[in-house]
């Protein structure tokens, strides 16, 4: 369980114009949000809403907690991203996944690529990947995101999305993605939350300007939710690997320790700190995958 300070999350309002006691206080808001915010990023970041992104009816993918600082966050219907600006991509992707998601009605994969408008700054494209020698790697993957056309959708916005070396993403990345599913049709509900971890200093780039940072690593955690309650978590490198998935299994709290961010803020301290810091391989259901 990391230790930080927790950012605010205003929402931006427009004030109104005009002399009226209604559009004076809403000046004052937007002002006192604002100051509190750049008071903020001097200690830690502040953490932004994106506007008109709030999908009613949708499940609470936030329930336990904002992982950790974004420009801004991206509130889908399948999943929420933390989207960092600097290096174009998100710093963690969270989303709830049920055992009805994997074996209900499913839709096809559409790999329609989509630029993502709602992003702050210039939003990436599909041809800022090409030729670049990476794949467009998915964080939460088009296969969990197959339970409706709009989750679908989604899952192909560019925002979605981070630089992944092919033998990886059509790799072990690829099985681990396929294990996450089996957990979730095994133990019926999970939380996972997925990212790459993101060097201050990128040793290395893609796109028209070389502004898309390319990981060196990736994680992922997963939250069992149906009791016994458990927690496990991957830390892999960019590369292929022909080793088993459980050989990168470590505990929430090394990732967290990796990358700085603070899974499951909201739940009870002391339920937090048990979870992350343990896990049991073999109480968690395995496939069995072809040699790579």
């Amino acid at each position: 369980m990391a230790k930080r300070k927790k950012a605010s999350t205003p929402a931006k309002g427009k004030a109104g114009k005009g002399k009226s006691s209604g559009g004076f206080f809403r000046a004052l808001l937007r002002w006192t949000a604002i100051s509190f915010c750049v008071t903020l990023l001097a200690i830690g970041g502040c953490v932004f809403y994106q506007q008109n992104t709030t999908v009613s009816g949708a499940r609470n993918h936030l329930a336990f907690g904002t992982p950790g600082r974004a420009d801004r966050v991206l509130v889908r219907e399948g999943y929420v991203a933390g989207y960092s600006v600097q290096h174009r991509q998100p710093r963690w992707v969270i989303y709830e996944l049920k055992s009805e998601d994997i074996s209900g009605k499913r839709v096809g994969r559409t790999n329609q690529f989509t630029a993502d408008r709602d992003v702050p700054g210039v939003p990436v494209t599909p041809e800022d990947y090409k030729s670049s020698g990476f794949d467009r790697g998915h964080l939460a993957p088009a296969a969990d995101m197959a339970y409706s056309m709009r989750t679908m959708k989604e899952s192909f916005l560019m925002s979605n999305m981070s630089p992944q070396r092919p033998e990886f993403n059509r790799g072990v990345w690829k099985d681990l993605e396929s294990q996450i599913r089996t957990f979730a049709a095994d133990e019926k509900d999970i939380f996972v939350i997925t990212g790459p971890i993101l060097p201050e200093k990128p040793p290395w780039a893609i796109g028209a300007k070389r502004d898309i940072t390319v990981p060196g690593y990736f994680y992922k955690v997963v939250y069992d939710r149906t009791p016994p309650e458990k927690m496990i978590a991957f830390l892999l490198p960019n590369a292929g690997s022909p080793r088993k998935l459980a050989d990168f299994a470590v505990t929430v709290d090394a990732v967290e320790a990796a990358t700085g961010l603070d899974f499951f803020s909201e739940m009870p301290k002391d339920k937090q700190e048990k979870l992350e810091s343990t896990i049991t391989v073999s109480d968690w259901k395995w496939q069995k995958f072809k040699k790579r």
